[in-house]
């Protein structure tokens, strides 16, 4: 007698193969049986059964790129992943997160990115390690969770907030932290080099850096250093880091957006296409709206927040540190804006921290100024003080030919970048992957279902290099989702975002229904994924 058995579904493996009909057999949280069985048979006999007839029946989704690092232990229900299939998020992102990590550092960052992860009420903060974090992740998550280390903690561990290069001794140490936090189990490294400190890290540094991940056969996953005016040039370099350091190299929420980069989609990836063929190896990921998301603070100029916040939010009140200001964001575009002008129509406020500002949210910042006869610059300045810098945005800059392009490409995976906290967050919350699979696949058949869950599951699964998850497939994980192909669909919208998705009625993370007959269950069933290595750095 086994713990479960899906009958009567449409299995589509995550290989890209085409769908078949089969039973799945799940005992001990693996999948033990696929095929066709007769009535009778004794690999049919099991304690629970679901019947599938009318749903597929696939691998649980991988969302590549995640904010929920405090959220998703902070907050155990999770709906906003689950309920939409993702069975495994990847953490650590952009470069800042809370693992490794010293007391200083830590409140720094807390207010640095409490507009990704907010700032939880007495939270328990018990580690300082990558091990640690990953070890209370195992007191039971919703979902399961791999972990990046984070360059720019590490720098900000070492260097400081300074905006200078590291010296040899620092490079050393952070390389030390590197190490160990790889050898805790994560799986690669992280780099948001348009936010401080990780962006004043020049590329020699993070050659330096990469090496060690190559040693550790983990993946370099940069926010690099320009979407806008200088994408490609920015890819460029990352893909040269890979290059040089022999590290596997994946390019996160891999877009082409703002005006310049309209159409320019097929330049991206003939430039992937140029470094696979050199024997690059790289992977992207993307999501499938067209505004991205980010904090308020990011469009600023990198040189207005050296040295942390207390001094960047006293420059900020300072009347001729704002005109500069104004003067590169409006005349010349910050680094911060990806070297574009700013475009004040284009940047909506998505969540505040001070409830008094609550009023601001879903309003863009043009349209703030026009009700309150200020300048638009003068808005800006006002809410980053009066938000202590936990302001997120909307930025409406995208182009719905790249994101198509993008998609198709045979390295591409899904990755979220869901901030979960704010008053009105991105719809990609609770909207990624049934989006995929509604309105990219069944709607406008960018994609074929099956090569559609190829991109969300198995394709990752091999990115993150776990030989035991991302297929429906004897002796794998049971980390499934069930799901209506004909009825799936997406209905968090930009005005209300906290919507769950629709024709999801089952997702099981280790053979335990963490959503059932579509509602969100109590189970935590989902665990740290550690990555082993064999490799030792010296």
């Amino acid at each position: 007698m086994t713990d479960l058995l899906i009958s009567g579904g449409t299995v589509i493996d995550g290989t890209g193969s085409p769908g078949v009909q089969a039973d799945v057999v799940v005992d001990r949280g693996r999948i033990v049986a696929v095929g066709n069985y007769l009535p009778g048979s004794d690999v049919l006999r099991a304690d629970r059964k679901i019947d599938a007839t009318g749903l597929v029946v696939a691998p649980g989704f991988i969302d590549m790129h995640a904010h929920s690092d405090l959220q998703i232990l902070a907050n155990p229900d999770h709906t906003a992943k689950v309920s939409q299939g993702v069975t495994l998020e990847v953490l650590g992102q952009d470069g800042l997160s809370f693992a490794p990590i010293d007391k200083a550092t830590r409140k720094a960052l807390r207010r640095q990115i409490a507009g990704w992860n907010g700032e939880p009420d007495d939270f328990d903060f018990s580690w300082s390690t990558v091990g640690g974090y990953l070890d209370r992740l195992d007191r039971g998550i919703a979902c399961n969770a791999a972990y990046l280390v984070p360059q720019g903690t590490l720098r900000m561990m070492v260097v400081g907030t300074e905006n200078r290069p590291a010296t040899a001794t620092e490079i050393a140490e952070m390389k030390r932290l590197l190490a160990d936090g790889l050898g805790d189990g994560a799986v690669g490294m992280s780099s948001g080099l348009t936010y401080p400190p990780g962006m004043f890290a020049d590329n020699a540094e993070l050659v330096e850096l990469c090496k060690v991940v190559a040693q550790y056969n983990g993946f370099y996953s940069p926010h690099h250093r320009s979407y806008g005016k200088g994408a490609l040039e920015a890819y460029g370099e990352m893909i040269e880091v890979a290059r040089q350091s022999g590290c596997a190299l994946h390019l996160t929420h891999a877009t082409m957006n703002f005006e310049p980069n309209k159409g320019r989609g097929p330049d991206l990836l003939a430039m992937i296409d140029d470094a696979l063929a050199d024997g690059v190896d790289i992977t992207i990921d993307s999501y499938p709206y067209l505004p991205g998301a980010t904090t308020l603070s990011a469009i600023l100029p990198s040189w207005s927040t050296e040295d942390g916040a207390d001094t960047l939010l006293a420059r900020l009140a300072d009347p001729a540190v704002r005109e500069r200001i104004t003067f590169e964001l409006e005349q010349v575009g910050t680094d911060g804006c990806h070297g574009c002008v700013t475009d004040w129509n284009t940047i909506e406020i998505g969540g505040v921290k001070n409830e008094a500002l609550s009023g601001v949210v879903g309003r863009t910042v043009a349209q703030l100024a026009a009700d309150s006869g200020q300048k638009p610059a003068e808005v800006f300045f006002d809410l980053l003080i009066q938000d202590n810098l936990a302001t997120t945005i909307l930025q409406h800059v995208g182009h719905e030919e790249n994101v198509r392009a993008i998609m198709r490409h045979p390295t591409h995976t899904g990755g979220s970048d869901a901030i979960l906290v704010g008053g009105k967050p991105h719809p990609r919350a609770w909207g990624t992957f049934p989006r995929y699979l509604a309105y990219y696949v069944r709607e406008l058949g960018v994609l074929e279902l099956a090569d559609c869950i190829h991109h969300l599951t198995g394709r990752p699964a091999r990115r993150l290099r776990l030989s035991d998850r991302g297929l429906v497939r004897e002796g794998y994980h049971a980390d499934l989702v069930l799901f209506d192909p004909a009825g799936v669909r997406d209905t968090a919208t930009f005005d209300n975002p906290r919507q769950q998705a629709e024709g999801i009625p089952w997702v099981l993370v280790g053979g335990v229904p963490v959503i059932e007959n579509g509602h969100r269950t109590d189970a935590l069933p989902g665990r740290a994924i550690r990555r082993s290595f064999r490799k030792e750095f010296r």
